[in-house]
């Protein structure tokens, strides 16, 4: 899949693309419904099929300050949209330039001058521009402008409720790992590289990775079943992994760490993949280390009952 930013030249055989515009973190069911639209309607018309995302999000420009949220990296994102059908992946790097830009702007210079779009299909609360002046309404009437035909996809619903990202995040949150994955259509994971750490997990008979969880949202505090792809082998492993600050020992430090079932080896610096399956239990201190252990085997044994089961 080809990957550009908005500032680049686009290769010549992707203009007069379908674009499918959107943030579309999480890439979730309604995210995909629109990306779906884009990519039907541009093998029904010969052309290649775009998917636009924006990174960092908004909201980090506008608010810095807020706890990290996202719920897929650029790389997940672009695997996603790959994998639904889209030729190539461009992102909108938002910045103070691009936040100033008015909206009739954003559609003449970028959706048309730049990437020469011959249809551009959006979610139906979209909007974009200096101030969010852009809607689906702009979209159409200025892109027509252009030879850019606008179309919008209705919200998707799952239980009554439209499918967004923030429900996923809430999800999350209240560590219900099976919502998110039903409105996901998989299990929210986390990539990074497996770094050293205190080796404490060694003594007590569960060496387990060291990750940081980075720009991702953080769910809830605890201990989850979870799966563990090596990115580079395609290794997988089933597993139990504590996402905290660890209260059982000092200094208080922010990790993933996954204990990999039936595994061992060398992961230091490996590229790793932690799906979150289900949630077992929060955190807590434990009186001695042998109580731990012992909750930690307690812990691992369902983890391995509910991994089978599906």
């Amino acid at each position: 899949m080809i990957r550009c930013t908005h500032r680049d030249t686009l290769p010549a055989s992707l203009r007069g693309a379908i674009v499918a515009l959107g943030n579309f973190d999480g890439f979730h069911l309604g995210h995909q419904r629109v990306v779906a639209e884009a990519v039907e309607w541009a093998r029904s018309e010969g052309r290649p099929a775009i998917v636009a995302t924006f990174d960092p999000h908004p909201v980090r420009h506008f608010a810095p300050h807020v706890p990290p949220f996202r719920l897929t990296t650029l790389d997940q994102r672009q695997e996603l949209f790959a994998a639904a059908g889209a030729n190539a992946m461009l992102v909108f790097g938002f910045d103070a330039e691009l936040a100033a830009m008015p909206a009739p702007a954003f559609v003449a210079e970028l959706l048309a001058g730049r990437m020469g779009a011959g249809g551009v299909v959006t979610g139906q609360d979209f909007t974009f521009g200096q101030g969010r002046g852009g809607s689906t309404a702009t979209l159409a009437s200025d892109g027509a402008r252009y030879g850019i035909t606008a179309r919008t996809v209705a919200p998707v619903t799952a239980g009554g409720l439209t499918v967004s990202s923030s429900r996923i995040r809430d999800s999350l949150k209240a560590g219900e790992c099976e919502v998110a994955t039903e409105l996901l259509t998989r299990p929210f994971a986390v990539r990074a590289r497996v770094q050293h750490g205190d080796k404490r997990g060694r003594t007590i008979g569960y060496p387990t990775a060291n990750m940081d969880m980075g720009s991702y949202l953080r769910p809830r505090y605890g201990i989850y079943a979870v799966t563990v792809r090596d990115l580079n082998s395609g290794q997988e492993w089933q597993g139990a992994a504590n996402l905290g600050v660890r209260p059982q020992f000092d200094p208080p430090v922010e990790l993933l760490e996954p204990f990999l079932f039936d595994f061992s080896g060398d992961l230091y610096s490996r590229e790793l993949e932690v799906a979150l399956r289900h949630f077992l239990r929060p955190e807590a201190k434990f009186d001695s280390l042998d109580a731990l252990v012992a909750q930690m085997d307690e812990d691992c044994a369902r983890a391995r009952s509910l991994l089978a089961a599906g």
